[in-house]
């Protein structure tokens, strides 16, 4: 490219309306600088170095970048589409205008940019392989449902982090197919599930039970099991349930179908967090989003802690409305399903199974005795207890 050439590209990206979003990453500004520069060839080539250097997140592939970018970017021109609204004819031919420029993009190479012969020494290498974006673009609106858009694109499962919606760095992948027994209840959530997937009406759902017995791994398992179908899981802590209403207003319009995940859930009485939820559960139209079910975890059947000195009906003029008001909350979850501590039977079930998945050549009475000898010292039978005791034989 000539240097006429690069300051026009730097013009054409700089004039970016509908993917504008795009030119506040790192490698796009670390771009537009290298393609203006007027400066020295030591000048320009720091610059350069500066893009190659920004590309590591992306193995250093500009067009794993630019697809990344492109896709995540949260624009008019794929809300709109989202809201199935009428949109303006300049809006669509300027963001195809970009998408074309994007793909240009993807053709450049090192040796486009820079002149070795300029400086004389090494110039640094890039990946970059060809994307038709107004193609797979056209591909990703008509399949908005499955896809989605903005940071919902990126990631399968999310986490509220300092009062925003964070991807989870490595998520689970654990599927259906590697739960051995409990296949009833599984089928309840993942049914469940489905329903919300093809629009129907689908339950908030309570799984509770003895620890250990795979109620959170069946949560995300049924959220792995649709991702490709438009399913995106958010986890939100206990002590987060204040920004419930906020994670709501955030889905609400997104085409995809949400799982909000809250694991390990209990209550004090007192708790204040204890109204946001019920709000939820309730349906309130500030508090849930139509495209999102809650998935709940509990050890506890009844969710609230209650004490015997609850009980007690002094200085409370309506007790009795008192009593029901803690005992009723896993009763307002549409789906509660018991996930029961295994019998040995299904326990050793679950023993040799994990033990062939893992390559545990164990003559099978020595493995049982072995296993039951492992389940008395933790203090009881459990999935977890029969995947740490195959782990400790690997």
């Amino acid at each position: 490219m000539t240097e006429q050439e690069k300051k026009n590209l730097a013009c054409e990206l700089s004039a970016l309306s509908v993917f504008r979003g795009i030119l506040s990453a790192e490698p796009m500004i670390a771009l537009t600088d290298f393609l203006a520069s007027d400066g020295t060839p030591q000048e320009k080539m720091r610059l350069y170095g500066s893009f190659v250097h920004s590309l590591a997140h992306d193995g250093y592939s500009f067009s794993r970048f630019l697809s990344r970018a492109v896709y995540e970017d949260e624009n008019s021109y794929i809300i709109g589409t989202a809201r199935s609204e009428n949109l303006p004819a300049v809006l669509i031919r300027n963001a195809e205008a970009e998408l074309q420029l994007f793909t240009r993009l993807t053709l450049l190479t090192a040796s486009d940019l820079c002149d070795s012969g300029e400086y004389g020494g090494y110039i640094p290498e890039f990946d970059n392989e060809k994307i038709d974006f107004p193609l797979s673009y056209k591909d990703r609106l008509e399949h908005i449902g499955i896809y989605g858009y903005g940071i919902f694109a990126s990631a399968r499962m999310f986490r509220v982090a300092d009062g925003e919606i964070v991807p989870v760095e490595a998520p689970d992948d654990i599927s259906i197919d590697s739960f051995v027994g409990y296949e009833e209840e599984r089928r309840k959530v993942l049914e469940n599930t489905r329903a919300l997937v093809e629009g129907k009406t689908a339950a908030n759902v309570l799984l509770f039970g003895d620890a250990g017995t795979g109620k959170s791994s069946t949560v995300k398992a049924c959220a792995n099991h649709f991702a490709d179908s438009g399913v995106r899981l958010i986890e939100i802590r206990k002590d987060q349930l204040f920004s419930l209403s906020y994670v709501m207003g955030r889905i609400a319009e997104n085409p995809l179908k949400f799982i909000i995940f809250i694991d390990d859930l209990s209550f004090n009485k007192n708790d204040d967090c204890f109204s946001m939820l019920k709000a939820a559960l309730e349906g309130s139209a500030s508090a849930k989003a139509k495209n999102a079910v809650i998935y709940a975890t509990s050890n506890r059947r009844h969710i609230v802690k209650e004490h015997f000195s609850d009980r007690s009906e002094a200085d409370d003029v309506h007790h009795s409305d008192t009593v029901q008001e803690l005992m009723s909350l896993s009763d307002r979850f549409g789906l509660t399903v018991y996930f029961e501590r295994p019998n040995k039977s299904l326990y050793l079930e679950i023993i040799h199974a994990l033990a062939e998945k893992n390559g545990v050549t164990m003559d099978q009475s020595e493995l049982n005795v072995k296993a039951e000898a492992f389940a008395l010292a933790k203090g009881s039978r459990s999935p977890r207890a029969a995947e740490q005791f195959i782990n400790s034989l690997i």
